[in-house]
Order: structure tokens, then sequence, then C-alpha cells
């Protein structure tokens, strides 16, 4: 079974099964789960046969109100074929923060959630890599969950990162390649960030990121560099070209460029 990326932990609290409610009185947080997909909401209610649907999970706040923590594209199609009750499991005093976090723990092992998502929700929950991520990104004034030239598109690599060398790495590598070629959406491709990081994380005591930058853009641009990364880890074979090979040969460029025209005593690697 996988490792999940994010830490889960829920005070106890009162629940209550198979609670019949009123699919009418329910209300979605989109900061608290994922956001609705109103084409697989209306799959679901094609094919629905309401013996099969389960329960779905509801949060009853302090003020009464419920929302739905999981469950909302079951209540949706339910709420399109027109029926009025749908059955339960609710959970009772949780605040937002905690509604997110149940939510991750009701679907950390469902490959239905996507790694934004998670992020997305994660962040709702206070998580400490969420939270991390958020901050060195804002700082960058950057987005995360699609590829332009203000938002990284590559979730799973800034997220590893991270996790792998801390969210001060991330922070270099966004400086580095930045500077090596400004702010562009072939800037923040994953495999370059992936290769970038490694680099730091085991030689950046001894650099200084404009430099970096400015030797890594004297070999072309960011580009190319995926270009060359991918043709040399599929060079190695065909179970050399997944992403953790990519990003091993970015790394190894990276290591090239800042060597390049330094004595033997002053090269790393």
């Amino acid at each position: 079974m996988a490792k999940s990326r994010f830490q889960y932990d829920l005070p106890d609290h009162p629940v209550e099964y198979g609670v019949e409610v009123d699919i009418d009185s329910l209300k979605v947080d989109e900061d608290a789960q994922r956001g609705l997909n109103l084409k697989r909401a209306k799959s679901i209610a094609d094919g629905l046969i309401t013996d099969a649907l389960g329960s779905i999970v509801v949060s009853e706040r302090a003020d009464g109100d419920r929302y739905v923590v999981d469950g909302m594209h079951r209540t949706e199609a339910c709420r399109i074929r027109g029926l009025r009750t749908i059955k339960a499991e609710i959970h009772y005093g949780l605040n937002q923060q905690q509604e997110a976090t149940l939510f991750l723990i009701k679907n950390r092992e469902a490959a239905k959630v996507s790694t934004l998502d998670e992020y997305r929700v994660g962040l709702t929950a206070g998580d400490a890599l969420c939270v991390s991520v958020d901050r060195v990104l804002k700082n960058h004034g950057l987005g995360l969950g699609s590829s332009s030239t203000n938002s990284v598109g590559a979730v799973s690599a800034v997220l590893r990162i991270t996790r792998q060398y801390g969210p001060e790495i991330l922070d270099r590598t966004l400086n580095v390649v930045e500077a090596a070629w400004g702010r562009d959406k072939e800037s923040w491709d994953g495999v370059i960030l992936g290769g970038v990081a490694m680099f730091l994380g085991r030689h950046g005591s001894s650099v200084d990121d404009d430099e970096l930058g400015k030797k890594m853009l004297k070999r072309g641009l960011a580009a190319r560099w995926r270009s060359e990364a991918l043709t040399r880890a599929s060079n190695g074979g065909y179970n050399n070209s997944g992403t953790g090979s990519r990003e091993s040969q970015c790394y190894q460029m990276v290591i090239e460029s800042w060597n390049k025209g330094r004595t033997a005593a002053n090269r790393v690697g």
C-alpha cells in the first residue's frame, strides 16, 4: 500500500450512522473538498441504483448547517433524479479545517482524488506540507495547478521537492529557474524543477543561485533542457525513461552547467 502524502488527525467526536437526510438541506464547502464535476454527477444519475448508493458523509456544524464531506457527486446525482433524501453518516462538532481532514481520511486510499484536490483540501486542513508549499509559492507570486506564466502545473513535483528537501530548497529552485529563463510556463516544468532541487539539495551550500541560473541559460532555454533530459533518459533504455530518470538526467545537466569553466578543486559532483 502506498504511503499517504499527508498526515491526518481528528479529535474524538460524535458520529451517527444511517441517518436519512433531506438533500436540499445539504451544503457544500469547496474549500473543504473537491469541486463539483457536473458531468460526472450526470453520469452517476444516468445509471443510478438507489439500493447501491451507500451512505454519504456529512458534517453538522455548531450552527446546525450540514455540509457534504464525501459523496457530493452521489448527492447531486440524486438531486438530478428528483430524490428528496439520502442516507448519511453524520459527524458532529467539526470545524471547516477538521472537515477537510475528514475528507482526506475518507479518500486517502481512493484513486479518484487528484493530487491537486488533495493538496487544495490539505491546505484547508492545515497540513504542514501543503502550508509550506503554499507559503513558498505565494512569496513568488505563483499559483499551483495549471501551467502558465504565474502558475506551476507540476503539482506532484512541487510536493515531492518540499517533502524530500524542505521548503527552503523549493524556494531556491524557483529562484534558480526564474533567474535562468524568467517567468514562463516552460520554466516551471516538473522535470527541470526536480533536477534543480536535487542539485541544490546535494550541493546547495556551495552554490550561488543567480550564478547557477545564468550558467543554465547558457546551455539553452527550458524547452531544450526538458528535451535533452528526456533524450538522455530514453537512451538508457525503456525502463530508464520515467520521471525519476529524467530528473536524474536533468540533475547531471545542472552539474555539468555549474562545473563548466571551473577548476577541478571548485567542481561539484
